[in-house]
């Protein structure tokens, strides 16, 4: 499902970029100000994150009280809508969400039932796409992959 996921992320961004998918979702809109918690809801905290390039962060959220996970990619200037994603997605159970569209300052949010579970996750935006695999597992150690196109 991993190489699955991946790959089929590749080709939506692929497909968004020729304009293909341009009626997947309408833009989204948020202030300069917007926080991972703001996308993901209350009581949700960061627990990792990772840069996209210098166009801004995918953000891996947590709710100890449903025990959820959240992920939210968050530009750091927003503007004209761009490509742009947010995805997790949890090995153990084969569950996943993701979100993939033309946004003018984030993407996601995206949720997964993830406790006491590795997760992998990640996001994009424009030409530039972050991966993590294997994270928050612990004392086992993440990947991290940035793909510029």
């Amino acid at each position: 499902m991993r190489f699955t996921h991946t790959m089929l992320g590749a080709a939506a961004l692929a497909a968004l970029a020729v304009g293909a998918t341009t009626a997947l979702a309408a833009p989204a809109s948020a202030t300069p100000n917007t926080t991972p918690q703001k996308v993901c809801g209350s009581g949700y905290k960061t627990v990792n994150s990772a840069a996209v390039g210098s166009l801004g962060t995918v953000y891996l959220t947590y709710n100890a009280a449903n025990g959820n996970n959240c992920v939210a990619t968050i530009r750091n200037n927003p503007g004209t809508a761009v490509d742009m994603s947010a995805w997790i997605y949890v090995p153990d159970t084969d569950k996943g969400d993701d979100d993939y569209g033309h946004y003018t300052s984030f993407a996601g949010p995206t949720y997964v039932i993830g406790k006491g579970h590795c997760v992998d996750w990640g996001g994009g935006i424009a030409n530039t796409t972050v991966q993590v695999t294997g994270s928050n597992c612990a004392s086992l150690k993440e990947l991290r992959k940035t793909y510029t196109r």
